[in-house]
């Protein structure tokens, strides 16, 4: 894509959680670039970096546990050491957050209507009276009904769709050129997830924004991604174009993830389940194939001692060589 279509650039971030006297990185080396009028994925099981980089993004660490290096450029501006002052002036109004837990995102004690016009007397220069209209308006621009009535209400006093809705409204009031989406659709049925994703591909059409959807849910990215950073253990392991991932997956942690997904026409078939789990961060191998752990039936030497993205087709980049020698565990292989 043209460089000025580019609304943010990650490169080389570290983020480490201090534990003990040590650091430990949760991001570890991360580079990623998000265009305008783009939807990029972040996919990967819980524990593997997701939140923990959408939350550096956002500047929402605690910087007395944690250590960030690297570089987060917005508008040829480095977010990585922003004094607190500035990032507040950025965050709301150029970068917005859906965040993953909705109740606990929204204070208990306001009403809704005042939440969503917060954002705005900070971030404009309206008027009490057009910050109100203009929280109801936002609220039924994301498909509230009744809007007048529900920006009246307290939070405890909505459905969990509702509530999403809510943040949703709130992280758009500003029109913000980024918005960052945390597990957007947890805990909610089936059906309110496919009216929380419709609403997320018609603002994002209709504003042109950047979306960063953190998600472990393939079937989510399969319907609304332009794009997909697959990460395991801190780290980007394979990146490509939806279409290009789906079609053609390289890395074995992304073919272990697709083959995890029940599939319509295999009702008898046992469901593919990935070995092992995903390591603590301070026990995490920091040298070599950090997937090599859960496929132990691919001999060592097929993994790099430092494995390398590499890009296998324009775009697609896959980490480690052991992409050209994995298989599935076949029945007595050891």
């Amino acid at each position: 894509m043209l460089e000025d279509k580019k609304l943010l650039d990650v490169r080389n971030l570290h983020t480490g959680f201090r534990i003990k006297d040590d650091y430990y990185d949760a991001v570890d080396d991360v580079s990623i670039t998000l265009d305008k009028n783009e939807i990029l994925a972040i996919v990967g099981e819980s524990g593997c970096g997701k939140s923990t980089l959408a939350m550096t993004i956002m500047g929402l660490q605690d910087p007395n546990y944690t250590k960030i290096t690297g570089d987060i450029i917005y508008n040829d501006l480095n977010l990585v050491g922003l004094s607190e002052t500035l990032y507040n002036k950025i965050r709301g109004n150029d970068i917005g957050m859906i965040f993953q837990d909705p109740l606990s995102a929204l204070n208990p004690l306001m009403k809704i209507g005042d939440q969503i016009a917060e954002a705005l007397f900070y971030h404009t220069d309206m008027s009490e009276d057009e910050r109100n209209k203009r929280a109801v308006e936002l609220l039924d621009l994301v498909g509230i009904v009744n809007p007048e009535r529900v920006a009246g209400q307290f939070p405890h006093e909505l459905s969990g769709g509702m509530r999403q809705r809510v943040i949703i409204a709130i992280a758009i009031s500003c029109k913000p050129p980024i918005i960052i989406a945390d597990e957007p659709t947890t805990a909610l049925d089936v059906t309110i997830q496919a009216q929380i994703l419709d609403l997320l591909n018609e603002l994002q059409k209709e504003t042109e924004a950047g979306i960063i959807l953190i998600t472990h849910d393939l079937g989510v990215v399969a319907e609304t991604a332009d794009r997909v950073a697959v990460m395991y253990g801190g780290q980007i392991v394979e990146e490509a174009t939806a279409e290009e991932l789906f079609n053609n997956p390289q890395h074995p942690y992304t073919r272990s993830l697709l083959n995890s997904i029940p599939q319509e026409d295999a009702h008898d078939a046992d469901l593919h389940v990935i070995e092992g789990v995903v390591p603590s961060l301070k026990n995490m191998t920091r040298t070599g194939c950090r997937f090599a752990e859960r496929i132990p039936w691919i001999a060592e030497s097929e993994h790099e001692e430092n494995p390398q993205l590499h890009e296998i087709a324009p775009g697609h980049l896959v980490r480690c060589t052991c992409y050209k020698h994995f298989h599935f565990r076949e029945e007595g292989e050891a």
